[in-house]
């Protein structure tokens, strides 16, 4: 829900295992959409939802991230979860840029599939109380059944907070990416030429 009113600025959460275009687009298209002052990319650092065994090292993707987004000047990375010792809870991030950035609307961006779960989520309500919730989908995903499904359960006001918007680029995949590189195929142009090298570079994704 766009407020005109207050000046905003959005938070991509995610792993960036590795980052590609689909995130980017992601972030370009909702810092449009609702006027975000800033974009900070914020790559997980010990994802609760995740085996930490099979995810890459965090050095590793924080370092992709910057790469992937210094050619765009309302694009920022932030290793707060990086250096944070622990799980990574979106709450504990999002009451980070709250506190620092109190004139601020902040909205928090994160894929669909994401969102499905979020009733999973550490601390939720309170979560959805500090931000407003973007949710990206891929082209033919029915949106309207994600709401009357995984998210009928939570209030109206709730549910105001969360938007969730058709993004073409998301059928790009984090997953999709590691696969072709183990199988030794292609990754051009599914993220910045940046990250193709630094993947090849440290030898990422082999074996994996």
């Amino acid at each position: 829900m766009e407020n005109t009113e207050r000046k905003a600025l959005g938070i991509m959460g995610g792993t960036f295992d590795p980052i590609h275009y689909g995130h980017l687009v992601t972030a370009e298209v909702v810092r449009s959409e609702f006027n975000l002052e800033k974009v900070y990319f914020v790559p997980s650092g010990n994802p609760p939802h995740k085996d930490p065994v099979k995810v890459t090292d965090s050095q590793h993707r924080y370092l992709m991230t910057i790469l992937a987004i210094t050619t765009n000047k309302y694009f920022e990375a932030s290793s707060i979860e990086v250096d944070r010792i622990g799980k990574s809870y979106t709450y504990d991030t999002v009451k980070y840029f709250k506190e620092n950035y109190p004139e601020y609307d902040i909205y928090f961006i994160t894929g669909a599939d994401a969102i499905k779960e979020i009733l999973t989520w550490h601390r939720v309500e309170e979560l959805l109380d500090l931000c407003y919730f973007v949710a990206a989908t891929r082209p033919g995903y029915d949106l309207e059944d994600l709401k009357k499904k995984e998210l009928k359960v939570l209030p109206k006001a709730y549910l105001e907070r969360i938007t969730i918007i058709e993004v073409p680029a998301m059928a790009i995949s984090s997953t999709g990416i590691r696969k072709r590189v183990r199988e030794g195929k292609p990754i051009k142009y599914l993220l910045p030429e940046a990250v193709e090298h630094y993947i090849y570079k440290k030898g990422l994704y082999i074996g994996k």
